[in-house]
């Protein structure tokens, strides 16, 4: 017979948010156990966040070299050792791969099973031959590269995020079929890296981000070299002596572009096939599974969370949704969630955020809106590091409330943050205009964009007017 376990909370999936879910309720006293049937850390430790930045921050490197000379340095092209490029994005890996190991949170006093787990009625999950039941549960199993059933797909070699980190070369020539932060930020990284590289989008490239912003991240992608092709469809994939050949239809005119490797990175698919989901009366769909404002799915014993859930997929939501969980399952808080003022980055050069409304967004919305801009060109700090290109956008009612902001340029993923923080205090942009900012620093781009607020105001005729008046008074 199955071994039974008792416990309070059952998580299923090891990754960013099932690991701060075990953690945060064991420590709180509650009995745990986590299951994963692959690699503790889930997507973002082996597969995704962290080792793509450690490939962009190599590709980032080759190119301060490239542009020393700018600075009066010489220098000549770098040379790139594929296998100390790989080394660097798996020694990235285990050093942050222990904070999430298995010996962790054992010590942490959760019960870890390394199995698949799949529910086999509402009130109980069975993995490697124990079957748990909890007062709850929760689903955080993420999500997977979705791969579109493109003719010829099964019959060729093809790359994902979850196999292009693994070498021992870099290709020669990588295709990419997507133009979202994925395939983007890989593109332009394998680019760096002396790649020759081909994006194929069927839309436009970063369709969720402000398209002002997009395009300076576009106008980058070509300078480096990159072949950006918008408005394409893929009509299918083929082997060629080379590599891979991709057939495209481009208006009305068919093309086959050739190349050496093929990366798919056309969105996800949220991993709820083999939960038995269904036994346990949870409603899903290949886009996820349902929940409401509290996280909870159709069955209110189980929560779902992270990318299993639908809705916006980053590491940080699920660390923010493990919070809500954690206050809901323990402490019977009715929490809900409120992505309001949930931030996103992609990590290119320059890199790209985003926070709250866009331009678009907030005029459907609110009708009239004031839009703030400053640009790095006007930025001292950008000016003595070359980092001119780009610009923040700040979306505001014409009463001052802030809606949103966007940045595009150097370190706008670090520059983002203030906004967050302002969305989610429901502050005025003259909170943000009366803070005193650092100088030299890329962060006044903030203050000023705040500041241009109030120009109109007090560059007018009206307030020219006040200050004779008041002067004739000594």
């Amino acid at each position: 017979m199955a071994d039974i376990l008792k416990v309070d909370i059952c998580v299923v999936g090891a990754g960013s948010g099932g690991l701060s879910v075990a953690a945060g309720a064991s420590q709180m006293g509650a009995s745990v156990v986590l299951i994963e049937k692959h690699l503790m850390g889930g997507d973002c430790l082996n597969t995704g966040c962290v080792p793509s930045k450690a490939l962009l921050a190599a590709g980032h490197a080759a190119e301060a070299v490239r542009h020393a000379p700018g600075f009066g340095v010489s220098s000549s092209e770098p040379v790139i050792d594929a296998a100390a490029v790989y080394g660097h994005v798996r020694a990235t890996i285990d050093g942050i791969a222990p904070t999430d190991s298995v010996e962790r949170f054992e010590g942490l006093g959760v019960k870890v099973i390394e199995a698949a787990g799949a529910f086999t009625g509402p009130k109980e999950v069975t993995a490697g031959g124990t079957t748990i039941r909890a007062r709850r549960f929760v689903v955080a199993t993420g999500s997977r590269a979705f791969v579109p059933p493109i003719p010829g797909i099964n019959d060729v070699p093809y790359l994902t995020n979850e196999t292009i980190f693994d070498g021992p070369d870099l290709p020669e020539h990588l295709l990419v079929i997507g133009g979202g932060p994925i395939g983007i930020e890989l593109a332009q990284a394998h680019r760096h890296l002396g790649a020759k590289v081909t994006v194929l989008e069927m839309a436009g490239i970063l369709p969720n981000d402000d398209p002002e912003l997009v395009d300076v991240v576009r106008g980058r992608l070509l300078d480096d070299g990159i072949d950006v092709r918008e408005g394409v469809t893929v009509t299918g994939v083929e082997k060629s002596d080379n590599g891979v050949t991709v057939v495209i239809q481009d208006g009305e005119v068919t093309r086959r572009i050739d190349g050496s490797h093929l990366l798919v990175a056309a969105g996800r698919a949220a991993n709820v096939d083999g939960l038995g989901l269904d036994l346990a009366g949870i409603d899903h769909s290949p886009r996820g599974i349902a929940v409401d404002a509290r996280l909870r799915t159709s069955n209110k014993k189980v929560f779902a969370i992270g990318d299993v859930a639908g809705g916006l997929q980053f590491t940080h939501v699920a660390g923010y949704h493990a919070g809500i969980v954690i206050r809901n399952a323990l402490f019977r808080l009715p929490a809900k969630t409120d992505h309001s003022a949930v931030p996103w980055v992609t990590y290119t050069s320059p890199e790209l955020s985003q926070v709250g409304l866009n331009e678009a967004a907030a005029r459907s919305q609110h009708g009239e809106i004031r839009v703030l801009r400053w640009p790095y060109a006007e930025n001292d700090r950008a000016r003595a590091e070359r980092l001119t290109d780009g610009l923040i956008k700040v979306i505001t009612t014409p009463k001052g409330k802030i809606l949103g902001a966007g940045i595009v340029g150097a370190q706008a993923g670090e520059l983002i943050q203030p906004w967050v923080l302002a969305l989610t205090k429901k502050m005025k942009i003259g909170d943000m205009a009366g803070a005193i900012a650092p100088y030299p620093t890329l962060g006044e781009i903030s203050k000023r964009a705040a500041g241009s607020f109030y120009t109109p105001s007090l560059f007018s005729e009206r307030t020219k007017s006040i200050v004779r008046f008041l002067a004739r008074f000594g």
